[in-house]
């Protein structure tokens, strides 16, 4: 029985890795599954994309769809136009999502028009802002998935809010935690490390690629015054995402503490992370990295669709006004920031718990 499983842009790369391993694995003990590794190339650039192919042991993709950048309607697009003409060639009997990027919703919408179903992997994620791309790409593919492979309890009740039916909702975990606790060993200290002369829990992580966040040259100019004025002379170390970097270009900020850097490879930026003082961010993935990892994490926007990473985490939703920020600074620096747990099911067995559902449910479709 062959799966797709769909792979675009970044955040999708950990979330695919441990479920074609959990593939690869079951059917070198017998089990049923074959799958197919689509790239749409929604990030094509190498830091982007390339070497997580090579840090998390992902396979060359069989197909790579090329789409490259464009704006929402036409990347979509590109997307359903190249999918539908690989199914109509050659068809799978599933098609796998993950997550809630452009590819996300294209193939989902592709595969389900010609009657090939759809698994959601992180399905019911919810801001409810739909202001925020990734909300309509999450929406938009819940409403025609088959299956639902979910991460939080939160999830479950918000999918039978909408009419699904329980037996279409498995909750399984967290795939990325499950790449992340596979490589907690193998996290490598990038050569910024000893080129700044960082130490260990003295510097904060830095990331910010959100709209509500960058798109306004005032706005960004306050949010980093006020982190670099709060930051009690930690060293900041700003992996510069391609969208906030033009905006950057222009506004000429700096500091003797903060030091902009080239995005990083997997390895290197949970490196990083991990032994963060703490990590400012308007990335919904970081904080539940932040959460397994136990390291402080100030999210810089109004709403989050991972609220167990601050009903159980380390995360706290500080908003995107900039007043903000100093208050909860202070409470870092003195000691103050909650301890947070790990959320349940995120324990590094996410992607065999789908592969053995998945396996089953095909197999009952199909009579076999």
């Amino acid at each position: 029985m062959l799966v797709d499983i769909i792979a675009g842009a970044r955040p999708n790369f950990m979330k695919i890795a441990p479920i074609i391993e959990a593939i690869r694995q079951s059917s070198a003990q017998g089990g049923n599954l074959e799958y197919r590794l689509i790239h749409t190339g929604q990030h094509y650039d190498r830091n982007m994309s390339g070497s997580f192919f090579e840090e998390l042991g992902i396979p060359d993709p069989d197909y790579n769809l090329e789409v490259g950048s464009g704006t929402q309607a036409s990347q979509t697009a590109k997307i359903m136009e190249r999918y539908e003409a690989l199914l109509a060639e050659h068809p799978s009997d599933l098609c796998m999502v993950v997550g809630d990027v452009n590819s996300t919703m294209a193939c989902s919408i592709t595969a389900k028009k010609m009657n090939i179903p759809v698994a959601h992997v992180e399905g019911g994620i919810r801001s409810y802002d739909l202001t925020m791309p990734e909300e309509i790409n999450r929406m938009v593919t819940d409403a025609i998935a088959d299956l639902f492979y979910t991460t939080s309890h939160t999830a479950n009740r918000i999918l039978k809010q909408e009419g699904h039916s329980e037996d279409k909702i498995i909750f399984v975990g967290n795939t990325m935690i499950d790449t992340l606790l596979k490589n907690q060993e193998r996290l490598q200290k990038p050569g910024l490390w000893d080129e700044i002369g960082i130490e260990p829990k003295k510097y904060f992580v830095m990331t910010l690629h959100r709209p509500a966040n960058v798109d306004e040259e005032r706005k960004l100019q306050e949010l980093m015054a006020e982190i670099i004025r709060n930051a009690a002379g930690y060293p900041i170390v700003f992996p510069v995402h391609p969208r906030t970097r033009k905006v950057l270009e222009g506004l000429h900020i700096s500091a003797p503490n903060l030091h902009y850097v080239e995005p990083l490879g997997y390895l290197s930026f949970n490196y990083l992370v991990k032994h963060a003082f703490a990590v400012i961010t308007d990335s919904g993935g970081i904080t539940e990295e932040t959460t397994v990892m136990g390291v402080p994490c100030l999210t810089l926007r109004d709403n989050t669709e991972r609220p167990e990473t601050i009903d159980i985490g380390t995360n706290e939703l500080i908003g995107t006004d900039p007043k903000n920020i100093s208050p909860a600074m202070r409470q870092l620096f003195d000691g103050k920031w909650k301890k947070g747990a790990i959320p349940e099911l995120w324990d590094g067995k996410t992607a065999p718990r789908i592969v053995r559902h998945l396996e089953g449910w095909l197999s009952s479709l199909k009579g076999i």
